[in-house]
């Protein structure tokens, strides 16, 4: 029964895209809409200092294993094959499982740009989910729309007859069919959405939208990824995009509701990097906050994390404890009483006592591998961030309680007592995480 206590419970993660934790209304945001987020939050419990990587690969690396990107991380756009994720482990243990959503962990440049990194990834088809509906799933050129006219993939077929259709609405119809179809069993869905990242359109509830073409199926041919990235889109089209994210999850509660699994579902809803950097939202009516994706500054990593399960979670929680992008495997795992595989290490820490009320066992920091490789060939990053000191392992070090934005460096040789037991203390974390 879909109320059985001794059932193992279900479990919605969904991860949206390209949406900082400033663009929630339940963080303060008041330039978008969130009724159906807000309610979550309220009705559950809200975490205040949750951090990702800059960018959606290595956060969605991480997410999947439970590993700290210098042990997995192969390339932008690159799950390794090798790797076991959740798919696997829920699938393995008796949990019902799908994907719906964006996949794009496989094979990520195109043909003209470094050719030698495509067919590396981790394909759809061998990602542990029982069944998968996702865009993006095998060539970088063959992906086309997210959006309008979206390019799906669905269990081995591609879909056919999108025209007019969008992308997400395609997703969440998908999930509610799988939750449906599977309301006697155990199940766990990784909802990872394609809102909000760019290319930044109309949506089904823009006056645009009936209009809009998207530009030869965004398809890459042959090309670039300048070619790719010319792309029109148009930065007023965020508020919507942000509005109809929140409106398409509102209607996944909604079906629970309707079939009776809310009590025993675990909803986690997190972002994967901060917002663009060319939107900038408003906390309080007053407080400007630009988007930080692809920066190491708090804007890029912080993100929104509300989690609901009615009756479990005490309602209107708030909880400051740092969460590290590879605490959700671990805390998940725990909720459902499924171990671990043999000799599988996890870096994460779990939350989920922190979940029920409990104090748990927090983090003093937690750490970052910002190494995003692909086309934009950075040299990887790497700190670690406590709740007031932030230190890379290029020796700066940063008290981002008084400066956020990290525009007052300390070096060694300027440093006072404190400073120096700030090193003391984090100097061997990072030390200790070599590949």
């Amino acid at each position: 029964m879909a109320n059985d206590p001794a059932r193992k419970p279900n479990i919605l993660l969904i991860m949206s895209d390209d949406l900082g934790y400033e663009a929630i209304g339940a963080n303060g945001c008041t330039s978008y809409a969130t009724p159906r987020l807000d309610q979550l939050a309220e009705t559950g419990i809200r975490f205040d200092d949750a951090h990702v990587m800059p960018l959606c690969t290595p956060t969605r690396v991480s997410l999947m294993t439970g590993k700290y990107n210098f042990r997995n991380y192969i390339g932008f756009g690159l799950l390794d094959p090798n790797e076991v994720t959740m798919g696997h482990i829920f699938s393995q243990t008796g949990y019902k499982t799908c994907i719906s959503g964006k996949w794009q962990l496989y094979s990520y440049n195109p043909p003209n740009e470094m050719p030698e990194e495509r067919n590396k990834g981790q394909r759809i088809e061998d990602a542990g989910f029982d069944e998968f509906n996702v865009w993006h799933a095998h060539q970088t050129e063959e992906k086309g729309s997210r959006y309008k006219d979206p390019i799906v993939y669905q269990n081995g077929k591609y879909l056919e007859n999108t025209k007019g259709m969008y992308g997400e609405d395609i997703f969440a119809d998908y999930i509610n069919d799988f939750v449906e179809r599977n309301q006697n069993d155990p199940w766990f869905v990784y909802w990872p959405m394609a809102l909000t990242h760019r290319p930044m359109e109309p949506t089904p509830d823009s006056p645009e939208f009936d209009d809009f073409d998207p530009p030869s199926n965004q398809t890459l041919g042959g090309g670039t990824w300048d070619e790719l990235e010319g792309w029109p889109d148009d930065e007023k089209f965020y508020k919507d995009m942000v509005e109809y994210h929140d409106k398409v999850i509102g209607r996944v509660v909604d079906k629970l509701e309707e079939l009776g699994q809310r009590e025993n579902t675990l909803i986690i809803y997190l972002g994967d990097n901060g917002s663009p950097v060319e939107v900038c939202s408003i906390r309080h009516h007053h407080d400007p906050v630009c988007g930080g994706k692809g920066l190491t500054v708090d804007r890029g990593t912080h993100v929104p994390l509300i989690c609901n399960w009615p009756g479990t979670i005490p309602v209107g929680s708030v909880n400051d404890d740092l969460i590290d992008c590879c605490d959700y495997l671990p805390t998940m795992l725990e909720a459902a009483g499924v171990p671990a595989p043999d000799g599988y290490y996890m870096d994460g820490r779990t939350f989920l006592p922190q979940l029920m009320g409990r104090s748990g066992d927090p983090r003093d920091w937690i750490y970052f591998h910002f190494a995003p490789g692909g086309r934009n060939q950075r040299p990887p990053a790497r700190f670690v961030r406590g709740k007031q000191w932030k230190l890379y392992d290029d020796g700066r070090l940063f008290d981002i309680k008084a400066d956020n934005e990290e525009e007052n460096v300390f070096l060694p040789d300027s440093d006072d007592a404190e400073r120096k037991a700030v090193r003391a203390k984090l100097e061997p974390v990072i030390a200790q995480m070599v590949k």
